[in-house]
């Protein structure tokens, strides 16, 4: 009786053991089903670029400083104002400066005077040397008298227009269109020739200035079209073109600066903004597009998996440029393969799919 119990109690394992064996089985066929999302490979029309970042800096900025030292006497500006070229934004005071023009005047009036009368003495005296009446020595003199009246006139023309000209520097006057950024002095203060008085800023148009990669230096010219995009101004594209290509790269950063020009006639463009990037490189073509997501890197190479009936396929792809979420296939993929975007981490070749609907 006890054999038999031994032999039972032996079937009974063997049962369950077998039956745990079965249930495995079955529970890695079911593993290796793997639930993935698939989007097509899609052949489209676009036009090549570069996205890179950048900033948006006023097309000219001038420091308004002052010529002559004194007193100011008034300011018609302030921050934020707008301004137009040659507008008087402000005055020194030129009392003193108008009494220099006049000192100057009178100057020149008593030049002009000894002038005059040195110019009929030598008449007088050339026409008594020629009669042989007066010395040459005589007549030396008075020519060298007369040299001299007209040099002191020359220079007292020189120092009226130098006075005319430090009086006139007394107005401030704005270099260009656009408008105050910043305004550092008020009436009452005192200026020394040098001292900034206004930061002058134009704004129409403006400078786009970003950088490029080295890898990609050879693809960015001088009239390309740029387009761009502001985050405090949403769903609006503005249009620019290339203007500047910098001759060198920035050593640390290995990039190349660039510098485009947009109109800004609505003036919604202010200085200092951050903006995204489009540089179009070239003219439109079809190209194989797939979506950026699903794309594995492996090492230096980049590879998908495509659905082949219910089996995953990997592939190693050769990338062209990115267009938005979705990134050009010159190599690999086909238009309309099925590719997997969601789930392709888990995947390895030939394991079979189930594609989620």
């Amino acid at each position: 009786m006890k054999r038999i119990r031994d032999i039972i109690l032996c079937l009974l394992v063997l049962v369950v053991l077998i039956g745990c064996k079965g249930g495995d089985d079955k529970k890695q066929q079911t593993e290796r089903l793997i639930n993935v999302q698939v989007a097509k490979a899609e052949k489209k029309t676009v036009v090549p670029f570069l996205e890179t970042t950048g900033s948006i800096l006023p097309f000219e900025e001038v420091i308004v400083s002052a010529e002559v030292d004194g007193m100011v006497k008034k300011t018609y500006v302030d921050e934020g104002k707008p301004v137009s070229k040659n507008m008087v934004i402000a005055e020194i005071d030129d009392t003193d400066f108008i009494l220099e023009v006049k000192r100057a005047e009178a100057t020149l009036r008593q030049a002009e005077a000894t002038l005059s009368n040195t110019r009929l003495e030598f008449e007088r005296k050339s026409a008594l040397y020629k009669e042989e009446l007066i010395t040459k020595q005589q007549h030396d003199d008075v020519t060298m008298r007369l040299e001299l009246a007209d040099s002191e006139v020359q220079r007292a023309k020189a120092s009226l227009n130098l006075a005319k000209q430090r009086l006139s520097k007394t107005k401030i006057y704005s270099p260009l269109d656009g408008y105050i950024k910043s305004k550092r002095v008020n009436a009452g203060d005192f200026v020394r020739t040098g001292t900034a008085m206004f930061n002058v800023i134009q704004n129409n148009p403006i400078k786009l200035t970003f950088n490029i990669n080295e890898r990609d230096i050879t693809k960015v010219k001088v009239g390309q079209d740029v387009a761009f995009m502001i985050d405090s101004i949403p769903n609006k594209e503005f249009k620019a073109k290339v203007y500047t290509v910098y001759p060198n790269l920035d050593e640390k950063m290995r990039t190349l600066a660039v510098e485009a020009r947009a109109s800004n006639d609505q003036g919604v463009l202010k200085p200092g903004l951050f903006a995204k990037v489009k540089v179009f490189t070239d003219k439109e073509r079809e190209v194989v597009l797939i979506p950026s997501t699903s794309i594995i890197y492996e090492a230096d190479k980049m590879k998908v998996y495509v659905v082949e009936g219910n089996v995953a396929r990997m592939r190693f792809i050769n990338a062209g440029g990115k267009y938005g979420d979705f990134i050009e296939v010159n190599e690999g993929v086909k238009e309309s393969e099925s590719i997997v975007v969601v789930g392709h981490q888990n995947l390895s070749d030939g394991v079979k799919v189930n594609v989620a609907r």
